[in-house]
């Protein structure tokens, strides 16, 4: 498990060592487990109500496969912690978060200022997320929203 540096949760931080997703669906006691690049996140749906926190790798900064990942396990109910660890930098930290990302633990540690500035940027978002924010769009027309 890697500590995170920005939690936004009120649970109790888990402290299972985090496996991979191989070793996690071939075991029946670990409910933490580490998405790398490439992983799957759908082989992980048969087992939501097990997991209790899934990191999520960003070996380098332009590796955006982590956020589907995020947005497939949160569309698919998964409520656990979901933590984006690795090369993640501040200018990321929205998008994370409206992907369902909850807690941060970067290989550098960011500015706590810096941070909460850029996750509260932009009170108004035009994409769809996993979190309560409606987009933008939403808010104008509601009548004309059918889905979220």
């Amino acid at each position: 498990m890697v500590e995170p540096q920005f939690r936004f949760r009120s649970d109790e931080v888990v402290s299972d060592p985090a496996v991979t997703v191989d070793a996690f669906n071939a075991q029946t006691n670990a409910s933490a487990v580490r998405i790398e690049p490439g992983d799957d996140a759908r082989a992980l749906l048969p087992v939501l109500g097990r997991l209790k926190l899934v990191e999520v790798n960003f070996p380098v900064f332009g590796d955006g496969r982590g956020y589907s990942s995020a947005r497939i396990l949160r569309e698919a109910g998964y409520a656990g912690e979901l933590r984006a660890v690795g090369d993640v930098a501040v200018d990321q930290l929205a998008a994370l978060q409206r992907c369902g990302f909850d807690s941060f633990a970067p290989d550098v540690a960011m500015d706590e200022g810096d941070a909460q500035a850029a996750l509260n940027r932009w009170p108004e978002v035009y994409q769809a997320t996993t979190v309560s924010r409606k987009p933008i769009w939403a808010l104008r027309h509601p009548a004309q929203v059918n889905h979220e």
